[in-house]
């Protein structure tokens, strides 16, 4: 699914508008009664609603939301917020059929702003739209941080008032509505994924308005947001005359005395990940533990009995992992470097091994074009400096993977994907629950496992993430969130596998 900015957005309205062909006031109505059937699917008719409405577009959707709930028996109170005596044409027009009905309405404006609704009530917030461009202040500021205030549970239409669609707000107390459920109309915007954002979003849901197919296939895209529908495309069948070789060897570089965990549940997550072979490069000290907790896995012993020392031939092998529990003891250092020189293919890079290039920043030109960099917030911070915020951030994402060539996998409660041509995509799977020791490890197995088998780097970062955040939604489910680990993640591939397969 397309992440549009608010121009776009725009434009896509009057697209369909001019090319449906439909008019404006019609397109309001189908938004609004595809709000109102998702309404009536969440809450019982006898819900007391009340909802606040601007003078624009948006306040005109919330009007036709109204209209229509009370023809569905809802007890409607509607409060008009009048921050300007300039009513938009649809608005005036819904306003004309409201009036029809008997439905209350109450004027907001700077000389009585006063309101009461019940604290177990339901208020729909439809006041600003995603074009909002400045801060709120004033008497709508006031009604805006009255109604957080109260105990009512708020839905916004298409965006809480206040929150800017493309941009984060940078003042420290901003009169923004916080929501439970944010109903977005047609496309989901950026500020849904930014975690300054939490309270002012709440759950989105997309409500279908039926934007024209050609225009949605042919607009530019801020972002992608991930669903399963775009992974069944992306997604090998298997020939049922293959074999093990026909799916890859990948070589996995991780563990160090007293980090072997992270090295097995990353062969694990390989190898429940459709990996062919796997040979798994460790400390001498470490071959019983191994061998004995991932038998499937042949090992790589290195001379070093506690850490990585060398690296013999990396020739052998269609994809390189390297990072979990690592360490980054100068013989390791010097060996990865190496091995960057020596290795022409992508590799997975996580954990340490990009620990190590924070500190040698100069070996980032050299990494292999395509190689995939997996850090959790705190090590892409040693990596790219300190971000002002999750915006920030994820520029800086974009930016390092452009210059270098890189995809940079940026782990978080939204996962996000950068790639070298600039694109970002934005990941709907995962849950509070894999923020646990170990996650990041069977990420980097899986993406191991993918891009030994062939899978283009993109499509590996899309199917590995996607697959890894599935699998933990699939163990919250059984172990909820506070006892879900790592092993539970892994467990669960299989049955990711199969949820996404198009077989």
């Amino acid at each position: 699914m397309k992440v549009l900015n608010v121009d776009n957005i725009r434009k896509g309205d009057q697209y369909t508008i001019e090319h449906e062909p439909i008019s404006s006031i019609n397109l309001m109505e189908r938004a609004a009664i595809n709000c109102v059937q998702w309404i009536c699917n969440n809450y019982a008719n006898n819900t007391t609603v009340n909802i606040f409405s601007g003078i624009g577009n948006n306040g005109g959707d919330g009007l036709a939301i109204a209209r229509l709930l009370n023809q569905k028996n809802y007890n409607v109170q509607v409060y008009i917020i009048e921050y300007s005596k300039k009513y938009s044409s649809d608005f005036k027009q819904n306003l004309q059929r409201l009036k029809k009905t008997a439905v209350p309405i109450q004027i907001l404006d700077k000389e009585d702003y006063s309101f009461n609704i019940l604290p177990n009530s339901l208020a729909i917030d439809a006041i600003f739209g995603s074009g909002l461009s400045r801060p709120i202040s004033g008497f709508a500021a006031k009604i805006i941080n009255t109604l957080n205030e109260s105990m009512a549970e708020i839905i916004s239409i298409d965006i809480a008032s206040g929150l800017f669609a493309d941009k984060l707000s940078l003042e420290k107390s901003p009169s923004i509505v916080k929501c439970k459920h944010t109903l977005s109309l047609a496309f989901p915007k950026l500020a849904f994924f930014l975690a300054e954002n939490e309270a002012y979003v709440g759950q989105w849901h997309s409500i279908e308005i039926g934007i024209d197919h050609g225009y949605i296939q042919s607009v530019e895209a801020t972002a992608y947001y991930l669903e399963e529908g775009d992974l069944k495309l992306l997604l090998k069948s298997r020939s049922k005359f293959s074999h093990k070789g026909n799916y890859g060897h990948g070589l996995l570089v991780a563990g160090s005395y007293g980090k072997m965990g992270a090295a097995i549940l990353s062969a694990k997550a390989a190898l429940r990940s459709g990996l062919g072979l796997l040979t798994t490069h460790i400390p001498s000290s470490a071959v019983s533990i191994l061998q004995t907790a991932v038998p499937e896995s042949m090992l790589s012993i290195d001379t070093n009995a506690e850490y990585l020392s060398e690296i013999k031939d990396s020739s052998l092998y269609n994809a390189i992992g390297i990072g979990p529990g690592l360490g980054t003891t100068k013989s390791t250092q010097l060996a990865f470097k190496l091995l960057i020189q020596n290795t022409k293919n992508p590799m997975v890079i996580d954990a340490d091994a990009i620990n190590i290039l924070s500190e040698n920043k100069t070996w980032l030109a050299f990494l292999p074009k395509g190689s995939i960099l997996t850090p959790h917030p705190k090590e892409f911070e040693r990596l790219a400096g300190k971000s002002d915020n999750s915006l920030d951030r994820i520029e800086k994402q974009q930016n390092i993977s452009v210059k270098y060539g890189v995809y940079i996998v940026l782990k978080g409660a939204n996962t996000t994907i950068s790639t070298p041509d600039g694109k970002l995509y934005i990941n709907s799977t995962g849950n509070p629950g894999m923020a646990t020791a170990g996650s990041g490890d069977s990420l980097t197995g899986i993406l191991l496992a993918l891009l030994a088998q062939s899978y283009g780097p993109e499509s590996v970062c899309i199917l590995g993430v996607f697959i890894h955040g599935l699998a933990g939604d699939i163990a919250a489910l059984k172990k909820g969130f506070e006892a879900l680990i790592a092993s539970d993640i892994i467990d669960n591939l299989p049955n990711a596998f199969i949820k996404i397969s198009s077989r």
